[in-house]
């Protein structure tokens, strides 16, 4: 079982996103979505680094909240 995390799309370019979640930025394919992809869209990736859906954005904060609550959110270098 895998775990996605919600990433906030901070540019696109062709078939390739730039996205962060938790401070943490990393490029991602397009490929696997049938919909387009703006800046500021949330996006599932998968561990191999497909995104492979769409989330709303008051859905992603609330999940993005509840991991950060729980402990789970990465820890980031100071």
């Amino acid at each position: 079982m895998c775990l996605s995390v919600p990433s906030r799309v901070v540019e696109t370019n062709g078939e390739i996103a730039l996205v962060e979640a938790f401070g943490q930025r990393r490029q991602v394919s397009l490929l696997m979505l049938d919909e387009a992809v703006d800046e500021g869209d949330y996006l599932l990736v998968q561990a191999g680094g497909f995104a492979y859906q769409k989330v709303a954005p008051a859905q992603a904060e609330e999940a993005l909240a509840l991991l950060e609550t729980l402990g789970l959110a990465p820890s980031l270098p100071q």
